[in-house]
């Protein structure tokens, strides 16, 4: 079985440009970044720090546990050298496990057939010692293997997490191009927003950053819903070690918050998954669901900040109808929030001018593969002087 004690190179993805947030939050668990890049990076850490690092990372998407690395130079040379790992301490001899990879290398032209010999590695090494053979197949809800692949060497991990991070598992209905659950994480940080503020999302769409906010507020870890990791299929799993940490996070939250959260949009089919999104994330009392246009969204008094992602035409709506919708934004902002702190997250830079408000800071991010920014705007009271 392997040893859940044992420390190793761990490497953390996440989306491209949230990597100096995913720092900050390993930092704040006590892990020193090795080496950090642009989608992710590498701490030392055991198997049972991925299960607290699996559970706590708001902006992760996977977690993975370092087995070996070396130089290889063909698929047969990648057969041999996965055929020597001891495989049988990782994964059950009756049980399932699925191969993913990212690979660049001038010997594959195709990254299926490298994880086809990844498979026959594992299986053939696990049927020698134990004569039984596990299934294999693409679901990632039991053991994963994980495969990079470039041109100065070959690593091979167990993926901890198995199903994205992003994927907490409180969404139960989508509208049109939801946003991922980590994205709208790295936004609430990097954004002014603290606990101590009010937050007003209108557009919210299917909820993701208000019930993300939430969470926050409360203390409560991204995957307090969700029930399935890759670790939980690696033997030598300890379900008490997993129990108490989650019983350690339990004794954090808190059951008020003193801010509001305000969320709103104008399809009342948005709102309602919304709603839903939120009860099953445990946090529906907590944010106030409002169905009217982002015109008519309640302002609370005090320190609030606003943060709103209107369709910027790469998926959703049409250039010329969204001109008088950024328009509109502008005015909005302008007369109806000031005091407060506003955010717009957009793809289309052409776009965001005509808001009529200069940005006082445009930080990067990607949605998916969109370029967007988000831009910062400072709403004064009055003329600014």
């Amino acid at each position: 079985m392997a040893d859940f004690n044992q420390k190793a190179t761990v490497s953390i993805s996440c989306p491209k440009a949230l990597s100096e947030h995913l720092t900050a939050e390993v930092q704040a668990m006590g892990f020193r970044a090795l080496r950090v890049r642009p989608t992710g990076l590498d701490i030392h850490a055991s198997l049972n720090d991925c299960v607290k690092l699996n559970l706590q990372l708001r902006t992760a998407h996977r977690v993975h546990y370092l087995l070996s690395e070396k130089p290889v130079e063909t698929p047969d040379e990648l057969y041999e050298w996965l055929s020597l790992i001891e495989w049988e301490n990782f994964i059950p001899a009756d049980g399932f496990f699925s191969v993913t990879s990212r690979i660049n290398h001038p010997s594959i032209n195709n990254t299926q057939f490298a994880n086809l010999k990844c498979k026959d590695a594992i299986v053939d090494r696990i049927r020698s010692k134990t004569g039984k053979r596990p299934d294999t197949g693409a679901d990632l809800n039991k053991t994963v293997v994980f495969l990079f692949w470039n041109n100065q060497s070959a690593r091979i991990f167990l993926d901890t997490s198995g199903e994205s991070l992003s994927r907490r598992g409180y969404r139960v209905q989508n509208t049109e191009a939801p946003m991922q659950e980590s994205l709208a994480a790295g936004l609430l940080m990097q954004s002014s927003w603290n606990p101590r503020q009010h937050l007003i999302n209108p557009m919210c769409g299917s909820g993701t950053i208000a019930i993300e906010a939430a969470l926050m507020a409360l203390h409560r870890e991204p995957a307090v819903r969700r029930r399935n990791f890759g670790f939980m299929h690696i033997l030598g799993f300890d379900r008490e070690v997993y129990k108490q940490a989650r019983l350690e996070f339990r004794e954090r939250w808190k059951k008020t918050i003193p801010i509001k959260i305000i969320a709103t949009d104008h399809d009342p089919k948005a709102v309602e998954a919304a709603t839903k999104n939120a009860e099953m994330a445990g946090v529906s009392e907590f944010i106030d669901f409002q169905v009217c246009d982002f015109e008519e969204t309640t302002i609370p008094d005090g320190d609030g900040v606003l943060l709103m992602n209107p369709p910027y035409g790469q998926r959703i709506g049409e250039l010329k109808e969204l001109e008088d919708l950024y328009q509109r934004i502008g005015t909005f902002l302008k007369h109806e929030c000031p005091g407060k702190k506003a955010y717009i997250f957009t793809g289309n830079e052409d776009l965001s001018k005509k808001v009529g408000l200069k940005p006082s800071s445009k930080t990067v991010f990607y949605n998916t593969t969109i370029e967007c920014r988000l831009l910062e705007y400072e709403l004064y009271e009055g003329k600014r002087k």
